[in-house]
């Protein structure tokens, strides 16, 4: 590759795998985990539970701590109330999903999720109970019953990711890698996994790329919220697992279905990166929507009002926001009082403190923001993805639980349930040793120069509101983009995998001609009634090939869910 910019190869394409050095050194696990939020530590400790004599090995891009997780308020969601049934839990599942999860994968999590979670507190996580020793049980939008369970008041994903990292601590057999950005799969001849490569910042002899030779990978790496200008997730969502599958042959299933959280604080149209998340739970507690003339908007547009479907109050905040030219609403908690905030939201209320509001006695600013990925690598009920070898759970995954549109606090029961559903099978299907194939495929990247465009492109034309024109002119910037001058290294190795996943979500987005959930397209602003799925992958030129396939609506019918378009 030369130092100046170069004209994409025509017809446009994106790398199969990325420049980097030649491994300097090398090692072997059975079994490589690649994350270390509640998808990925669940899914080491079980497989280890269900097979000690495995070496397994867990890298995550920063520290144990670092990913999403941590950053989850809400809490989690299980039937675990009186009077509450995973058929209730199922049927809000389905509601939001609006028509595109897959049924046995939903049943599957709220079945399974109420015993994973009382699994997490023998663990020794420390949910919130009330006095008398009860669980203690909140609501969020689109749920119909009491059955997020938090901890620390608003810190419940920082709370199980403590759990979880002392009980790897406590397995030897468990090794962990920090600092570990993964670059690409290793394939066997047959095209399965074979290892995965790693570039490691000074891990004693581990210090810049490297092989670990494995039998096994699991996906486990979050979302792809860096795409996007403003975002909820932290900076290591750069798409990195998505990309690593894509590279490698993998179908990945309904990127379109990006859900962006309608309360984030908002901090001013120059705000770039991680945003302040103002938790769904705050609705839950009795906190409402209003515009500047004090209007309740959500009011009549839902029979749950402001905890409707996240999908709903987004598009409402959004219209909303067009028709006053405003840019941003207000979320109005004042009325909880000072003494409720302290002990329920002390985490929130200190961001919001240190933004210069206090909710307790002022409004707090709030709009969309990019908050989920429902998509990603497309798996079975046991996280198997279309690659031998290769397993996904959580946030890289698209199990088909949350279809176009994730209920809220169903994310770490994902990660949960299905990372224990790898575990069932990883062991007894572990493939052989093979050594990796040679690999002729052809390797470069883009600049990391190019990022902040990707992301205003991508927030403006294929963000909450999109349209063909739109999404039609991020497709020609991102076929049009300039390669070259790149030299490998994070910056670059994480920006090619945000254009490349770019690339797959705006394909996305451009073929599926209807609106649902949380894709919204003015042009196309009614449900076609086979809900479908899009399936992408990379062809054998780096081109990138989207096929909606079409299936009937699993949704509810819309006059027993409320649901609105």
């Amino acid at each position: 590759m030369t130092d100046t910019a170069v004209r994409r190869p025509v017809p446009p394409g994106f790398p199969l795998r990325l420049t980097a050095p030649d491994p300097g050194w090398t090692t072997r696990a059975d079994v490589v985990v690649i994350g270390s939020g509640i998808a990925g530590l669940t899914a080491a400790l079980r497989i280890h539970a269900a097979d000690g004599s495995l070496k397994l090995l867990v890298v995550t891009k920063d520290v144990l701590n670092a990913g999403s997780t941590q950053w989850a308020q809400g809490g989690i969601a299980a039937a675990l109330g009186p009077g509450d049934t995973p058929e209730q839990h199922e049927h809000d599942t389905l509601v939001a999903g609006a028509g595109a999860c897959d049924v046995d994968a939903v049943r599957a999590l709220v079945t399974e999720g109420p015993e994973a979670v009382r699994e997490l507190i023998a663990l020794g996580t420390n949910f919130d109970h009330h006095p008398d020793g009860e669980l203690s049980l909140t609501r969020e939008g689109g749920h119909h019953r009491d059955r997020i369970a938090h901890a620390g008041g608003d810190a419940t994903g920082a709370e199980i990711q403590r759990a979880l990292i002392a009980a790897v601590e406590r397995a030897p057999a468990i090794e962990v890698i920090q600092h570990a950005l993964a670059v690409d799969l290793l394939l066997a001849p047959d095209g399965g996994v074979a290892g995965v490569t790693l570039h490691v910042l000074g891990e004693g002899q581990r210090d810049g790329v490297g092989a670990v030779h494995c039998r096994a990978v699991v996906l486990a790496s979050g979302g792809l919220g860096q795409v996007f200008s403003q975002s909820t997730n932290p900076s290591v969502s750069t798409g990195d697992g998505m990309a690593i599958a894509m590279r490698a042959g993998a179908v990945l299933r309904d990127l379109e279905f990006v859900q962006f959280h309608p309360t984030v604080m908002y901090l001013g149209p120059q705000s770039q990166g991680q945003q302040p998340l103002i938790s769904e739970a705050v609705r839950g507690e009795g906190a409402f929507l209003v515009d500047f003339e004090d209007n309740r908007f959500m009011q009549g547009q839902h029979e749950l009002a402001d905890l409707a479907p996240r999908d709903v109050v987004a598009k409402a905040i959004t219209r909303r926001m067009i028709e006053t030219g405003r840019e941003h609403m207000w979320l109005d908690a004042r009325h909880l009082g000072e003494e409720f905030w302290q002990r329920r939201f002390p985490t929130i209320l200190a961001v919001c403190r240190e933004h210069g509001v206090d909710p307790v006695t002022e409004l707090i600013p709030v709009a969309p923001a990019q908050h989920y990925a429902s998509g990603g690598v497309a798996t079975d009920l046991h996280g198997r993805s279309s690659i031998p070898g290769l397993y996904a759970t959580g946030e890289v995954a698209c199990s088909g639980v949350h279809g176009a549109n994730r209920l809220a606090s169903n994310s770490l029961l994902e990660g949960l349930v299905f990372s224990r559903r790898i575990a069932e099978v990883l062991p007894r299907e572990l493939r052989g040793w093979a050594a990796p194939a040679p690999d002729h495929r052809e390797a470069w990247l883009f600049a990391g120069s190019h990022r902040r465009a990707l992301q205003d492109v991508m927030t403006r034309r294929v963000g909450v509101l999109r349209n063909s024109a739109g999404v039609h002119e991020a497709l020609q910037f991102l076929d049009e983009l300039e390669v070259g001058g790149a030299v490998p290294g994070v910056e670059a190795w994480e920006t090619t995998n945000l254009v490349t996943i770019s690339a797959a979500l705006a394909r996305a987005a451009f073929l599926r001609t209807e609106t649902r959930g949380s894709h919204w397209r003015e042009d196309w602003p009614d449900r076609d009634p086979r809900a479908g799925h899009v399936d992408s992958r990379l062809d054998e030129l780096g081109r990138v090939q989207a096929v909606w396939k079409a299936s009937p609506s699993t949704a509810p019918s819309e006059s027993a869910s409320g649901v609105t378009a």
